[in-house]
């Protein structure tokens, strides 16, 4: 195995743009080239980027090892499809297909070929995540913002696959405890789809996550908060920055941190600090296509299994049925 990658980029749209622009900075990677049905928008990135703007999605796999699909979602399982088939390692952006069974067909192709595919939930990477990689985190409580402006990117899908799935994503890592009930609502305004949501789901161990999702808000937010035996813990997603508030007792191992007093008497006293841990400073896609290019060249796991993204999947189709069903129940 070489050192770098051969890797292509599968869509070019705004993002997929970016895929490619980075993949150009990665150590590990080698971009060949790019491939988008708008075959001048795909000459145009590969003349800037000094790569091929292959003809064919099957000129571009057989000039590579690895490939970035950056399409439509509605788009992800066929092409995963045939370039796992044709033994190429695939990087797809989230969420990793439309329904649960592409989804597990996805991650048992995956097993088969002994071929690595990672899933684009790129918030597990974000600086104010990654911050907190030093506690300790049973979160019990967590309640979830994620507040966008419409954009006509993205709405092929329920805005639960197109947004919400970062928050399910990393409450599922967080908490790690089997879900035993989701309560699910939700809205179309300006699409066909839902454009707003809300869940709340329940969790073996007693945890509960509530998240709300829109496509349609005036302001956007990326907030989550979560609460635990010892504090409480706030990460604005937007502006990369982690909060944490602590209650431990008197004399017990010190935290680190602004010490902000003490909190009632007696057995009942806490002692309350808050710390912003130093977020690094990081391009959080740059570290994805980082991370899946070397699970390549060192034949490890990757970073979000499809296993990872399966689970995210189960959820959030959870939700989308949900809502179908109670929009279903509306309408008799």
């Amino acid at each position: 195995m070489s050192d770098k990658v051969k890797i292509g980029v599968i869509g070019v749209g705004h993002l997929g743009q970016t895929h490619a622009r980075l993949l150009k900075q990665v150590k590990t990677a080698d971009l060949v080239g790019v491939y988008d049905v708008d075959s001048v928008k795909a000459e145009a990135l590969a003349a800037e980027l000094g790569v091929m703007a292959f003809g064919s999605i099957d000129e571009l796999s057989s000039s590579t090892e690895a490939v970035s699909i950056v399409a439509p979602t509605s788009l992800h399982y066929q092409l995963a499809e045939g370039l796992m088939n044709a033994g190429k390692h695939c990087f797809i952006e989230k969420p990793v297909t439309v329904t649960v069974k592409e989804a597990k067909a996805i991650s048992a192709l995956a097993e088969k070929k002994k071929l690595k595919v990672q899933v684009g939930h790129i918030e597990r990477f974000n600086p104010a995540v990654l911050a907190l990689a030093h506690l300790k985190l049973e979160p019990m409580f967590v309640e979830c913002h994620r507040l966008a402006q419409f954009k006509p990117r993205g709405i092929d899908v329920a805005v639960v696959l197109d947004l919400m799935v970062h928050d399910i994503d990393l409450i599922l890592s967080f908490v790690k405890s089997p879900v035993v009930s989701i309560d699910a609502s939700g809205v179309g305004v300006i699409s066909d789809t839902v454009d707003i949501a809300n869940a709340r789901i329940k969790f073996q161990n007693g945890a509960v996550a509530n998240l709300t999702s829109s496509r349609i808000s005036q302001h956007p937010m990326r907030k989550m908060r979560m609460f635990q035996r010892d504090g409480y813990i706030s990460i604005d997603f937007a502006e990369g920055v982690a909060e944490v508030y602590r209650a431990t007792k008197p004399g017990a191992n010190p935290a680190t941190g602004l010490s902000l007093g003490t909190i009632g008497i007696g057995d009942a006293a806490r002692v309350v600090t808050y710390e912003q841990p130093e977020a690094p400073q990081v391009n959080s896609l740059k570290m994805e296509l980082e991370l899946f290019t070397q699970s390549i060249i060192e034949d490890k796991p990757t970073a979000v299994t499809p296993e990872d993204a399966l689970k995210v999947m189960e959820v959030a189709d959870s939700i989308v049925r949900q809502i179908e069903d109670s929009k279903k129940l509306l309408s008799i």
